[in-house]
């Protein structure tokens, strides 16, 4: 049965600032209650009076989802600069043509290159140095979108991060709060990669070092 506790409860866990607000005692509770008070009522089907949502809000304990000491033994930040992101549309040519990138691009010293693919599209970064390689070997694919001269911070994950519950929440909620957009993420087991517009990177640089201190 649903009660006005069991709605504020949902409704807080769906909003994770919100969660986080009433953590550090930074919101109005009566506000709160305001903007929470529609919605309530709809799911109980019945007019709530605000006290007692304040009532409920004022109960609600949140979780600590993040364990602080995995946030600690984050690894050593590594930044690049002059990266160019392409995405080209899935096709029956487009494993021929990454075939083509790899076959030139290994003879090539310190050539940076990833390769990223969904159901849909398939995503290439590189120095921006092998944009015009890329081109050449892509050349019969489709291309949605180009973008130059991205910078990039590589993460070392701490062991069993797989484990660790908000490990990215925490990291994508910090540089939302700075206004800090993501341009690209990409993740392996015991690295994370965030790709930027060049003129936030050292400002996501410092966020994640604090991070760790």
């Amino acid at each position: 049965m649903k009660t006005i506790t069991s709605v504020v409860e949902q409704l807080i866990k769906h909003q994770p600032y919100t969660e986080d607000a009433l953590m550090r005692k930074i919101i109005n509770y009566s506000a709160l209650a305001e903007d929470f008070k529609p919605r309530i009522e709809k799911e109980l089907g019945k007019p709530v009076n605000v006290g007692s949502i304040v009532m409920a809000l004022r109960r609600y304990y949140p979780q600590k989802r993040v364990d602080e000491k995995m946030m600690r033994d984050l690894g050593d930040i590594v930044v690049r600069s002059g990266i160019t992101d392409f995405t080209f549309l899935n096709s029956n040519t487009i494993l021929e043509s990454q075939s083509q990138l790899l076959e030139q691009t290994k003879s090539i010293p310190k050539a940076y290159l990833t390769y990223s693919s969904t159901f849909h599209e398939s995503n290439i970064l590189v120095s921006n140095d092998l944009t015009e390689l890329v081109e050449r070997c892509f050349e019969k694919e489709t291309c949605v979108m180009v973008k130059h001269d991205l910078s990039s911070l590589s993460i070392a994950l701490p062991v069993n991060n797989s484990k660790t519950v908000g490990l990215y929440f925490y990291i994508f909620k910090l540089l939302a709060y700075e206004g800090i957009p993501i341009f690209e993420a990409i993740s392996t087991s015991n690295y994370f990669t965030l790709f930027l517009e060049k003129e936030y990177v050292n400002q996501a640089f410092a966020l994640v070092n604090e991070i760790k201190n």
